[in-house]
């Protein structure tokens, strides 16, 4: 399933720092030249891990801060510390006040053991422990965030992690950038409630309110040539409901393509909706629930309910993970060890289980008092998911909520017409709901497929927020 559902991620790329002091090459006449033949040895080994930019050893706090400057200028995804002897962590630290970037810094070394004939120069040039803890306990007490490795370099862990530290920079730079549309926002819906600028400063988001005539405007300029398109295309993507009549389904597309429209000409990465909007305004006759299940399909961040801090962990996770989808939990299964999850039909439909195409239906859903909506409506395969909620805290400080777990075989719920997961948590149905509230967790929820842990954790680490595994 998550071969089946990955969406293709350039490649990231690492700009890397290798410090050394410059005061050994006098002791050690060429330990220079070998360290520097050992970075590249070591970055060869990392294959397509991740691009690599490294030139030469940075031997002093002028290297040091004019490679942090070049890696920023250049708008890489994260740097790579790395440690070929001692170096102190004040070279280091104020240059990565001025940084942007994400950092990573790996504690590996040339020899995984001590010879029995080691001189000097081969501790030397192995000795980058005490630099690590040098430089690490420098970059804490600067309340810089940094993610950390420490192992052999052959055993295929450090591959991981960089490809992990690769995916997570990347995220991170995505959210620093990020624009989420706002399209109305249901009143009392406490958890949703957050202070933007706070998101703004501490995660990077910026939250824009949109009138649902901005949208309209939009919708209205679709043509009649993109929805008969659109439409014939869906025909092929989905088993439409012999139902559906033909003017309902169109009418859906155009809601679509407006939507589409409205966030990829305002360089939005996701939106939130709040589906009364549509229902008070007059001039819409349904509400879109394919536009958002569609959208979430072609890799936006999407949420209900004016919930754009979801919208925007949705957006994130597609980057992060491949692919992404938004919903909540409905219902503790007992019976299961499991907990439902669903919304009111929203869900990205490309995660659906590969032996079957998604049923696009006709549904009845009376919420607005518009017309049937078309709704997907399919199951994922089984394999390892996890639940994210992101939950502000107060002031800047956020934590990220995490739930791994697995998704059985789905049963069929045959009166359910809706999206909907059976989500088995790791700990345990009622663990997980009780510590979810411990937690703050939110109602609203980003779900992703496959086995991610590492990168997930890396992802809270670098932008310096809280982690909560339950």
């Amino acid at each position: 399933m998550e071969q089946q559902m990955q969406q293709k991620r350039p490649l990231p790329r690492i700009g890397v720092l290798a410090l050394m002091l410059e005061a050994y090459e006098p002791i050690f006449p060429g330990i220079t030249a070998q360290q520097t033949a050992y970075v590249k040895e070591v970055l060869a080994s990392l294959g397509d891990a991740a691009a690599f930019t490294f030139d030469a050893l940075a031997l002093n706090r002028a290297d040091i801060e004019r490679m942090t400057a070049q890696y920023n200028r250049e708008g890489l995804d994260g740097i790579l510390i790395l440690l070929c002897s001692y170096s102190q962590g004040q070279y280091l630290v104020r240059a990565m006040q001025e940084n942007r970037l994400p950092l990573a810094l790996a504690l590996i070394q040339p020899d995984e053991t001590v010879g029995d004939d080691f001189e000097e120069l081969e501790l030397t040039v192995n000795q980058g422990i005490h630099g690590s803890q040098d430089n690490a306990n420098a970059l804490l007490r600067a309340g810089i965030p940094c993610a950390y490795y420490a192992g052999s370099r052959f055993d295929g862990k450090l591959n991981a992690f960089v490809a992990d530290f690769g995916a997570a920079a990347q995220t991170v730079r995505q959210m620093k950038t990020m624009r989420i549309g706002i399209i109305g926002k249901l009143a009392g819906m406490g958890d949703v409630v957050t202070d933007d600028m706070a998101v703004y400063r501490k995660l990077g988001p910026e939250f824009i309110y949109d009138s649902i005539g901005t949208v309209t405007k939009y919708v209205e300029q679709v043509s009649q040539r993109e929805i008969d398109e659109r439409v014939a295309l869906e025909k092929e993507l989905f088993d439409v409901d012999p139902q559906m009549p033909p003017e309902r389904h169109a009418y859906a597309v155009r809601l679509y393509l407006g939507l589409k429209r409205y966030v990829e000409e305002n360089g939005y990465a996701g939106y939130t909706a709040h589906f009364e909007e549509f229902g008070a305004d007059g001039r819409y006759t349904q509400l879109p629930l394919l536009a958002a299940s569609n959208l979430l399909a072609d890799g936006y961040g999407y949420a209900a309910e004016g919930d754009a801090s979801c919208a925007a962990m949705v957006a994130s996770m597609h980057t992060l993970c491949g692919i992404a989808n938004f919903s909540e939990m409905y219902m503790m299964d007992l019976k299961r060890d499991a907990i439902l999850l669903c919304h009111a039909g929203e869900g990205n439909w490309k995660t659906c289980r590969k032996d079957q195409k998604p049923f696009l239906m006709d549904r009845v859903f009376n919420e607005g008092g518009l017309s049937n909506p078309p709704t997907p409506i399919f199951a994922p395969d089984a394999g390892r998911a996890s639940l994210i909620s992101i939950v502000h805290l107060g002031g800047e400080r956020f934590r990220l909520v995490v739930s791994h777990g697995t998704l059985p075989e789905q049963p069929r719920l045959r009166k359910i017409d809706m999206p909907y997961i059976f989500f088995q948590p790791d700990s345990g149905a009622v663990t997980l709901a009780r510590s979810w509230l411990e937690a703050g967790g939110t109602h609203h929820e980003t779900v992703v497929y496959g086995e991610h842990r590492a990168r997930i954790r890396l992802f809270a680490q670098l932008l310096g927020i809280e982690y909560l595994e339950l």
